[in-house]
């Protein structure tokens, strides 16, 4: 089972590998990371997807919380949170194919943010379904590179 989980710890040397460490450790596949400093600079949140079932989704939750830096652990499976990931791709792109991009681009409220002459670079954000689905639909047309964040997520109301 899929669970995204948001980890807020003090921003000190050595956190996030302990936390990657144990995760592993407990056998769960870490599907996506991401870590960024919150506005209080001593402070970052880690967003993990991993891969695991839900007894040992709580021992996990559980020793996370015994970690010294961490300050607040919560999962965000079962809608509980609004997700996003941003993806951004360079796409082969010859001035006969251009529009049909640009309209699968308007679909997805994708933006073309670098044109070449035999290319363009698209920005796409959305939950992990919308950023799937956007992936099908223009990967026909030749994807040369990708760079794509995984998922980010805060807590509902």
């Amino acid at each position: 089972m899929r669970h995204i989980i948001s980890i807020l710890v003090e921003n000190k040397f050595g956190v996030l590998a302990r936390i990657a460490g144990m995760f592993s450790g407990r056998g769960f596949n870490i599907e996506t990371l991401n870590v960024g400093p919150m506005i209080d600079n001593r402070f970052s949140r880690i967003t993990a997807t991993i891969v695991g079932d839900e007894e040992a989704l709580d021992q996990v939750i559980k020793q996370v919380n015994k970690f010294i830096n961490v300050l607040d652990v919560a999962d965000f499976s079962s809608g509980k949170a609004t997700e996003r990931e941003l993806v951004i791709l360079k796409v082969n792109a010859p001035a006969i194919q251009r529009s049909e991009i640009m309209q699968v681009c308007d679909i997805f409220r994708a933006k073309i943010i670098d044109v070449a002459v035999d290319s363009v670079n698209i920005e796409m954000t959305g939950n992990t379904n919308k950023v799937s689905a956007f992936l099908n639909l223009i990967e026909p047309y030749g994807i040369i590179e990708m760079a794509r964040t995984g998922n980010l997520a805060l807590k509902r109301g």
